[in-house]
């Protein structure tokens, strides 16, 4: 006859049950540990998942704002391409009226044959072209008497003079300079005292 245990007491069994544990710890240990892995492994999809949305938000983010950028690029171009075109377009219709009466003037000229007339007509319309061109913040480089500044002037020639208060000074001017808005677009040309 096989003899078998026989529990009596409750200690009996829990001692029974911890009997049977500790003869395959090993499969205990494999089971908490496929536990564990599969865990993780729930935990690390997740993770991937996650930084997979994260990725595909920053690459929308990205194309977003390349676009917004290359639209940004493109409308300052145009707009600077319609300022280079249209840019002289209020300094044109400022010449309009020193157009019209030059035209009145050419006219007058052919019917009128009084040169003090025509003279008037001319000097008024020069008169209000420079005007114009003031508006426009055109303004002359004067020159005669003033002392020699290669910033304003450029020198054609160079004259012996007598006098050494005119030495290094401007004696003539041959071609008359123009500032823009302080900036000088055309230097003075002219003759310097020596």
């Amino acid at each position: 006859m096989d003899k078998k245990k026989q529990h009596n007491t409750p200690e009996d069994a829990t001692q029974a049950i911890d009997e049977n544990t500790m003869k395959d710890p090993q499969a205990e240990m494999q089971k908490d540990t496929v536990e564990e892995n599969s865990q993780e492994e729930l935990s690390v999809e997740e993770q991937l998942q996650k930084a997979q949305e994260e990725i595909q938000h920053l690459k929308d983010n990205h194309l977003r704002q390349l676009a917004e950028f290359d639209n940004y690029r493109k409308r300052t171009l145009k707009e600077k391409a319609e300022l280079i075109l249209n840019g002289g377009e209020k300094v044109m219709t400022a010449f309009l009226p020193i157009l019209d009466d030059l035209a009145r003037a050419q006219e007058n000229i052919e019917k009128n044959q009084d040169y003090n007339t025509l003279k008037e007509g001319v000097d008024l319309i020069v008169k209000k072209l420079y005007k114009v061109l003031g508006e426009q913040g055109l303004s002359v480089i004067e020159a005669e008497g003033q002392p020699f500044d290669t910033d304003y002037f450029e020198a054609v020639a160079l004259v012996p003079v007598e006098d050494d208060a005119q030495k290094g000074k401007i004696i003539d001017c041959v071609q008359t300079g123009y500032k823009l808005n302080d900036k000088v677009i055309r230097h003075a040309k002219v003759v310097v005292g020596q």
